[in-house]
């Protein structure tokens, strides 16, 4: 069932969706979660190829699959959504904004950017291979991951007896990024109706100035730059971030 694919976390209003990034899963956004809960009636997602180890998606893996599965969560809920989302999350939330306008009703994009193309995942590859399939221990994740990441991580992997796993296939994951150095999402973006938050970090792993770009040419869309923050903005900054959010979905539609 449709339904089957979201969290609920309480709250009451309209419904809020948290969609993950790439190598994240629903339950990171713990820290969020208090707050969150008072601006509506929240649910958490997982994306496809970020269900667990032993959970595999039977479909190629491409954006317009993860937009399709996304399509099919919110629906469930049978009323517009507003989606908070983060990096690959961010990106597939415009794209169902742009595809099912009926379904969403308002957006925050952290930390994407619609064109990576040239771009590959080789600089990085190395190191995601490298990494071990089961840590044994909270240290060994916050060595390998550091503080702010680590934590994150502890979240996102599959809990086992032995210590944390994997909650995913590092191949799967470096071929879903590496669809995006081979086109742009400009079309999808610029068909969004939507207002949008726009929110960028300082340390960002998107190109320079799309996300600025991105902001001038929306129909309904506010910009934020947080200088100090990396791709986890909403864990490394999480005062701005919150006060952003907040501002941004008390605000009336500018639309109306």
């Amino acid at each position: 069932m449709p339904g089957d694919l979201l969290t609920p976390h309480g709250g009451c209003g309209e419904p809020l969706v948290l969609v993950h990034g790439l190598m994240g899963r629903g339950t990171t956004w713990s820290r969020q979660l208090p707050w969150l809960t008072r601006l509506g009636t929240v649910y958490s997602y997982d994306a496809p190829w970020h269900r667990g180890r032993d959970v595999d998606d039977p479909h190629p893996i491409s954006t317009e699959r993860f937009v399709a599965d996304l399509g099919d969560a919110v629906s469930a809920l049978g009323a517009r959504v507003r989606i908070v989302g983060h990096s690959m999350g961010a990106l597939h939330a415009w794209c169902l904004a742009a595809q099912r306008p009926e379904l969403v009703s308002a957006l925050v994009l952290e930390d994407m950017a619609p064109d990576f193309r040239g771009r590959t995942t080789g600089p990085w590859e190395p190191w995601l291979h490298a990494l071990p399939v089961e840590f044994d221990s909270a240290e060994q994740v916050f060595a390998e991951f550091g503080p702010v990441a680590g934590q994150y991580f502890l979240e996102a992997f599959d809990r086992t007896e032995t210590g944390w796993r994997l909650h995913g296939h590092t191949s799967r994951w470096i071929e879903i990024a590496a669809e995006w150095g081979t086109r742009d999402y400009w079309t999808q973006w610029l068909a969004v109706r939507v207002p949008a938050l726009l929110i960028e970090a300082g340390n960002s792993v998107t190109p320079p100035g799309q996300m600025q770009q991105m902001a001038e040419s929306a129909t309904a869309a506010t910009y934020l730059l947080v200088p100090q923050a990396g791709h986890l903005i909403h864990d490394e900054a999480p005062g701005e971030y919150r006060e952003a959010v907040e501002s941004f979905l008390a605000a009336p539609d500018p639309r109306a």
